[in-house]
């Protein structure tokens, strides 16, 4: 079965708690806090799986769970790292954002990307020993792990596009120009998913097709399985419309283009100005020839290069694929879907009073949220540290600060941290 498209929740691993100890050994007396600090959490990372081809392993299995940290324990012993969970996808995985629709990741390449970041490591006593208090019992507990819903939409990553009604020979084509193998059958909608071949058209010359299922109209707003076979033309370089140049189904093959064509436009204005070969296919039961030159002069004039071909009898062919080549050379690579989903801002809950001591010029302050602010910055980044600036002000902690007399150049301790105080 081919699934394209499925919803999972990912949770990473927790880290692990500091620990709180102190070190004892013979004839040292008060030898002081040695509590370890916990490990991190596990990631859920996802990599690309060239071996895959559809999202059926997340049809029945819709949770993922990385390990969590361990505990750190005394004589500085740090707790063990919780195992990274590995998720394989396919090549052409869009990660989006299930609320907003944004896109998170395009896994387009074989670069591995975190999807969810485990929680750090609490900080073990050791940490939070300071000239005035040197024997702290109490240690920081490991942040909690990411944990996210997201949805995964697979979008092939092929050159080139076969577009069309149902039963105008695009699965007969691809056979014939790859070695895929595809269900061919003589009625509509014969083919329910996308088919992938690899066209080679000389040394070190190949591209990419694929098969997109029959279209219908009404396919832009979703009539019939349109959305989920639109969705794979999307990266597609280069669109090889093919049309029953027969009229073997009792359609007329100009109308049959133009309808194609706006259901392209409805789905996506950029599919319409996507560049296009019309392929003509089944020309060999062509009762009436000047039927297909009507087609072939409608054509040419809307700027599209015309074949004649016949996939059954393999004429026409080569002139087709080298026509493909010529205007691949032409264009960029495959498209890849930029990252447009922002990540907002946690919002912390600080309410709760604030406990502030302070001796000679060094302040003491400690709340209930202060640690869970403080598992939520990276200190390391620029950007992180002035989130907790930010919420800091925003909460009172600096203007309470200022009330009670702090001083330019003082020492604030918080959460085991210790800053000089600058207005």
């Amino acid at each position: 079965m081919f699934v394209d498209k499925a919803t999972i929740t990912v949770v990473a691993g927790n880290g692990g708690n500091g620990a709180v100890a102190f070190h004892r050994e013979k004839y040292i007396a008060a030898g002081g806090p040695d509590g370890g600090d916990g490990g991190r959490g596990g990631n859920i990372v996802l990599q690309a799986d060239s071996n895959m081809s559809t999202l059926m392993d997340f049809r029945y299995k819709r949770k993922y769970t990385a390990a969590n940290g361990m505990d750190g324990q005394g004589a500085l012993k740090y707790g063990k790292d919780g195992a990274d969970l590995v998720i394989r996808v396919p090549l052409g995985t869009v990660v989006r954002d299930p609320a907003t629709g944004g896109v998170i990741k395009d896994i387009s390449d074989t670069e591995p990307f975190i999807l969810a970041k485990g929680g750090r490591g609490g900080w073990g006593n050791k940490h939070f020993a300071t000239p005035t208090r040197q024997a702290p019992r109490f240690a920081k507990p490991g942040a909690p792990g990411q944990r996210r819903e997201v949805v995964l939409e697979l979008k092939l990553l092929a050159d080139v596009g076969l577009a069309g009604f149902p039963n105008v020979g695009k699965s007969t084509l691809l056979s014939v120009m790859t070695r895929a193998r595809p269900k061919i059958a003589n009625y509509h909608f014969t083919t329910l998913y996308p088919n992938l071949g690899v066209v080679y058209a000389g040394e070190g010359s190949s591209f990419v097709m694929a098969d997109i299922p029959g279209l219908i109209e009404g396919a832009g707003e979703g009539a019939g399985l349109g959305f989920d076979f639109l969705r794979h033309i999307e990266r597609c370089r280069l669109i090889v419309h093919v049309i029953d140049a027969s009229g073997s189904e009792g359609r007329d093959p100009i109308a049959d283009f133009d309808t194609i064509n706006a259901e392209l436009r409805s789905y996506d204005e950029r599919l319409a100005e996507r560049p296009q070969i019309v392929a003509a296919n089944k020309c060999d039961i062509v009762e009436d020839h000047a039927q297909v030159e009507r087609l072939r002069e409608y054509v040419e004039a809307k700027g599209c290069r015309f074949f004649e071909i016949s996939a059954a009898a393999h004429t026409g062919l080569n002139e087709l694929k080298n026509a493909i080549v010529e205007e691949l050379s032409k264009l960029p690579p495959v498209a890849v879907f930029e990252a447009d989903y922002v990540e907002p801002e946690p919002v912390l809950d600080t309410a709760g009073e604030l406990t502030i001591e302070h001796e000679d010029d060094y302040w003491y302050v400690e709340g209930p949220w202060l640690d869970r602010l403080a598992s939520r910055v990276n200190f390391g980044d620029t950007e992180s540290r002035l989130y907790f600036e930010r919420t800091l002000r925003d909460a009172g902690v600096f203007d309470r600060l200022e009330e009670l007399g702090i001083a330019e150049g003082d020492t604030v301790g918080l959460c085991g941290l210790e800053f000089e105080y600058r207005r």
